[in-house]
């Protein structure tokens, strides 16, 4: 199994990205709004991601064609935008939409670029 394929590289690269992006993105707020919006975001993203991957994995097996293309991708922008939006206005954050914005075009592109991989090497 290459690199690319195991869960913690996926699930630490997601942490230490998307939660650099929301402190990034609450940096006009006071402390300590942008680091509890790093924190969240981060903690978030790794566990969207190692359910993200698996989910992914799951789909992508049982179906074939074009389904199996996108339902695996779908379900991962579905669980992300639920997820980051809920616990990011729990949270209180304040920049809300700018935090969860990059997140889910990455957890989509994550999703599609995934189940490609998956799909070609099946």
């Amino acid at each position: 199994m290459s690199i690319a394929h195991r869960s913690w590289v996926h699930v630490a690269s997601g942490f230490a990205l998307m939660g650099s992006w929301a402190g990034f993105a609450n940096r006009a707020f006071d402390m300590p709004a942008p680091l509890i919006a790093g924190l969240v975001q981060g903690c978030l993203t790794a566990v969207i991601t190692l359910f993200m991957k698996r989910v992914i994995e799951a789909v992508a097996a049982r179906f074939t064609g074009l389904a199996g293309y996108v339902l695996p991708v779908l379900a991962a922008g579905v669980i992300s935008i639920c997820l980051l939006g809920s616990i990011h206005w729990l949270a209180g954050t304040p920049a809300l939409l700018a935090t969860i914005a990059v997140p889910f075009c990455v957890a989509s592109s994550y999703g599609a670029i995934y189940t490609i991989s998956l799909k070609r090497s099946s």
